[in-house]
């Protein structure tokens, strides 16, 4: 996946469209479309003709009382259910209630929740934080990204202290609704990487079968993603 970054490209999704098209069947993007706009539930369906299947929203642009709310957003939310297209949240355990609100109204639509909501961001993992995350699994459109774990808990390798939360988040969605996430580039710096990121899952995880583990490193993200 091409994830759009707002403090590098801003709205414009253009870059990552034309590497998607260079490896179609490698890359698809989530992009990212100003909601405050004219007409962007209009935006988002034509931006599927370009591989974006998904679009980052994030509490970190508007603030934590306006990102989710206006006719703009409503209106993506809507084209989403209609097209397969997923609402992609970068978001904090604060911002759980409001998602689980446009859940309420939204029912069919495709949501991913980026890094466990960054539930242990602070160094400590909440059971009302993951609570209300795994509360979100009774909406059977809603999937998790079990990642970012150089910013969780200890925030040391190998990040053992990290799975009973990854165990208590696959209990509640299902494998076939959880993925591993690369979080390029931020996990390989400051003396984390990829090696163990990825060890964490594969070899530490226990709790999973070989099966879960295919859908956590492929299959659900091919499932939510790659369908054009």
């Amino acid at each position: 996946m091409l994830i759009q970054h707002s403090i590098y490209h801003g709205w414009d999704n253009r870059y990552l469209i034309h590497e998607a098209a260079r490896m179609l069947d490698r890359f698809r993007v989530v992009g990212m479309v100003d909601d405050t706009q004219p007409h962007p539930d209009v935006l988002c369906e034509k931006l599927l003709a370009d591989r974006v299947t998904g679009f980052r929203i994030t509490s970190g642009i508007r603030g934590k009382e306006k990102w989710l709310t206006g006719p703009g957003m409503n209106a993506m939310w809507k084209m989403g259910a209609k097209t397969g297209q997923a609402m992609c949240c970068l978001i904090n355990p604060e911002d759980l209630p409001a998602v689980n609100h446009m859940c309420q109204q939204h029912p069919d639509t495709k949501v991913v929740i980026d890094h466990f909501a960054r539930v242990g961001i602070d160094g400590e993992i909440r059971e009302s934080d993951l609570s209300q995350l795994c509360a979100l699994a009774k909406y059977p459109h809603v999937h998790v990204k079990v990642s970012a774990y150089y910013a969780l808990g200890k925030k040391k390798p190998p990040y053992l202290d990290l799975l009973p939360m990854i165990r208590r988040v696959v209990d509640a969605f299902g494998p076939e609704r959880t993925m591993w996430a690369s979080d390029a580039p931020y996990q390989v710096v400051d003396g984390h990487s990829y090696k163990a990121s990825v060890e964490l899952i594969r070899d530490h995880a226990e709790f999973l079968s070989a099966s879960d583990k295919e859908w956590l490193f492929r299959k659900t993200a091919e499932k939510v993603f790659f369908f054009v």
